[in-house]
């Protein structure tokens, strides 16, 4: 059985049963043969592996489209809308995914000084783009794919292996084609690390009127610098992604309280409804009233 077809098979056995991603000793493993629409969320650090069929992800207007044999790396929190564009029952989207540990890749960078490998691990060429990006997984990498995914069917061979296995994942991607995104997870000191920091200040008053003056000064950044940064990073600018936020989490809230809009819009920081729904409608494409139902009949007719 070739690398591709075995991680296939392992992904559908883990997966079975479960009607969506399925979490195993922080491994998530999914299986669908349905196309799904696209929905949004706070997407933390992460590694996530495509089997089969194709993923879509957006981040503001980037679009990242990743197949069978591609990886996606998120590198910082980010609101991401995604979607599964690629999947039957002949052959079901298979996926897996593995949240990426600062504490595992500080660790490794100290460990691997001086480091004498295809790139410098300083951090280098992080200014190449946003904080994620997709690319091909070389047979290194699908090699610890399969041996972690074959651990998780042994549970004594997993609690002692399992950890050695994930470090050698993060070790891959970290002297992969995008581990100038990787190793800045671990740098303190890094584009990333500066921006992580404004998306917690940010993600904890997402409800709030927030002052850039404020962050700024809490960073010890000039508003110019910041700007500049968090552009480079996330492709929007603290306020668009202050609006991401709040838009996404309305959303969620209009599935439980469809009829409830006005209530859901001050919820997330909205003095205005009128405002609330135009925003609204802009993001997603319908009023928050048709969208929340429309999501709703998607939800009862995958079940």
């Amino acid at each position: 059985m070739d690398r591709m077809a075995e991680l296939r098979s392992l992904i559908s056995r883990l997966a079975a049963g479960s009607s969506g991603p399925k979490w195993l000793d922080g491994v998530m493993a999914f299986a669908t043969h349905q196309v799904t629409e696209p929905l949004g969320n706070i997407t933390e650090p992460a590694f996530a592996f495509v089997a089969q069929g194709t993923k879509r992800s957006m981040l503001g207007n980037h679009v990242f489209d990743y197949h069978a044999g591609q990886y996606l790396v998120v590198s910082v929190d980010l609101p991401l809308t995604g979607n599964i564009i690629q999947a039957s029952t002949a052959e079901p989207f298979l996926a897996l995914g593995l949240p990426l540990q600062a504490d595992v890749i500080a660790q490794l960078l100290l460990e691997a000084r001086p480091y004498s490998g295809p790139r410098p691990y300083s951090g280098a060429g992080a200014n190449a783009g946003v904080g994620l990006a997709v690319s091909d997984a070389d047979d290194d990498l699908l090699d610890c794919l399969i041996r972690l995914l074959r651990l998780q069917e042994r549970p004594d061979d997993l609690r002692i292996l399992g950890p050695a296995v994930k470090r050698e994942i993060h070790w891959r991607l970290m002297t992969g084609p995008q581990g100038h995104l990787v190793r800045q997870i671990g740098l303190a000191d890094s584009r990333l690390s500066l921006v992580a920091h404004a998306i917690r200040w940010i993600r904890a008053r997402y409800d709030q009127v927030i002052r850039i003056d404020d962050l700024a000064d809490d960073l010890g950044l000039s508003v110019s610098s910041l700007n500049r940064n968090f552009r480079a990073v996330t492709a929007m600018s603290p306020v668009q992604y202050q609006k991401q936020l709040r838009l996404q989490e309305a959303r969620i809230k209009l599935l439980a309280a469809p009829d409830d809009i006005a209530s859901v819009g001050y919820g997330v920081g909205y003095d205005s409804p009128s405002q609330f729904s135009r925003e609204y409608r802009r993001m997603f494409g319908a009023p928050p009233g048709e969208d929340a139902a429309r999501l709703r009949n998607l939800v009862t007719i995958q079940e």
